[in-house]
C-alpha cells in the first residue's frame, strides 16, 4: 500500500498556494522548472491548481483535481478561478476567435476540459472565457456525467501514446484510466500504482474463465490496461505508441517481456463511487 504523502502528491510546506486555472488547450507538468524537462502529467483547460511559488518561467503547482505535483509554465495559468458551466465531451475539439466555421482556430484540447460560458450564443456556437467559440454539440453541462467508462476510453483509440498524457493529442495508460472514469463522475488517481493501491477493488480469481468483464482493470508493474470485454484490452502503450484493443491472452503473453506477468485485476463501481472524494485526495494537502 502506498503512503498518502507520496512526494508526487504533496508540496512543500509553506509557499503563496494561490489558486489559479488553466488557460491553455492543455498544459504540460514537468519534473522540474526546464522546458525539456520529462512530462510527468498534464493540466487540462480549465482544471485547477494551487501555485507554490514561482521560478522563473515556471510555477511549482499541485493540481486539484488528483493532487499531482509538478511545474508548469505560468503563462499557462490566469487567475481568478472562473465557476465552470460545461465539460467536453468529444475526443477532440477546436474554439474559434469568431462564431463560424471559418474563423481562426484558437486552442485545441479534448474529453476532460472545463470550460466557462460567458452566456453568449450565436446559433449553434457559445462564447467561452479565455477559449473563443466552441460548437455546442461537443459539450455537456459540467455537472452531467457518463455511465460507461470504456465508451469515454474508445474515444481515444488511435491517439498517439505520450508519457504523462492526459489529452486528446496524447496519452498514456494511467492518463487514460484517470480520464475515463472522471468523465463518470469517478476521482481516479493519477499514476498505474496509484491506481492499484486505492482504485477499485481486487477481483479474486480474475484470471479464472469467466470472471473478467467489461470495465475491468489489468495492472502490471507500470502499466494498465481497460476490458472492453472479458477477451479484449483496451490501452495506450508505449510498444506500438498509440491507444489500441487486442485480444486479452496474446497481449499478457507479449506484455510479459516488458512488465512481467499481470499482477491483478480491479473492479471499479462506477455507480458507488461517483462523486465520493476518497482519502487519498484529502489526506495532508
Amino acid at each position: 500500500m502506498l503512503s498518502f504523502d507520496d512526494k508526487r502528491l504533496t508540496l512543500p510546506d509553506g509557499g503563496v498556494r494561490t489558486r489559479m486555472q488553466v488557460n491553455a488547450g492543455v498544459a504540460a507538468l514537468r519534473k522540474a522548472p526546464a522546458p525539456d524537462s520529462t512530462q510527468i502529467s498534464q493540466i487540462l483547460h480549465g482544471e485547477t491548481v494551487l501555485l507554490h511559488h514561482e521560478e522563473g518561467e515556471f510555477g511549482l503547482v499541485q493540481c486539484e483535481a488528483d493532487r499531482y505535483v509538478g511545474w508548469v509554465l505560468m503563462e499557462a495559468l490566469s487567475a481568478p478561478v472562473l465557476n465552470v458551466t460545461h465539460r467536453v465531451r468529444s475526443g477532440r475539439s477546436h474554439s474559434y476567435a469568431e462564431p463560424r466555421i471559418t474563423a481562426a482556430p484558437y486552442l485545441t484540447f479534448g474529453i476532460g476540459a472545463k470550460l466557462t460560458a460567458t452566456g453568449e450564443r450565436e446559433g449553434r456556437y457559445l462564447e467561452f472565457e479565455r477559449l473563443g467559440w466552441v460548437v455546442d454539440h461537443l459539450l455537456a453541462e459540467a455537472d452531467t456525467v457518463e455511465d460507461d467508462p470504456i465508451s469515454v476510453a474508445e474515444r481515444f483509440l488511435g491517439t498517439p501514446y505520450l508519457w504523462g498524457g492526459r489529452d486528446c493529442l496524447g496519452v498514456d495508460c494511467s492518463g487514460l484510466v484517470q480520464i475515463a472514469f472522471g468523465a463518470c463522475g469517478v476521482i481516479c488517481p493519477r499514476d498505474s500504482d496509484m491506481q492499484q493501491a486505492w482504485f477499485g477493488d481486487p477481483i479474486a480469481g480474475w484470471d479464472q474463465a469467466g470472471v473478467l468483464q467489461r470495465g475491468d482493470l489489468i495492472f502490471w508493474d507500470g502499466h494498465v490496461g481497460l476490458l472492453t470485454d472479458p477477451q479484449t484490452l483496451l490501452h495506450a502503450n508505449g510498444t506500438f505508441m498509440t491507444t489500441m484493443t487486442e485480444p486479452l491472452a496474446p497481449a499478457i503473453e507479449r506484455i510479459a517481456n516488458e512488465y512481467g506477468e499481470p499482477l491483478e485485476a480491479r473492479r471499479v463501481d462506477v455507480s458507488k463511487l461517483r462523486g465520493v472524494v476518497p482519502d487519498w485526495l484529502t489526506l495532508r494537502r
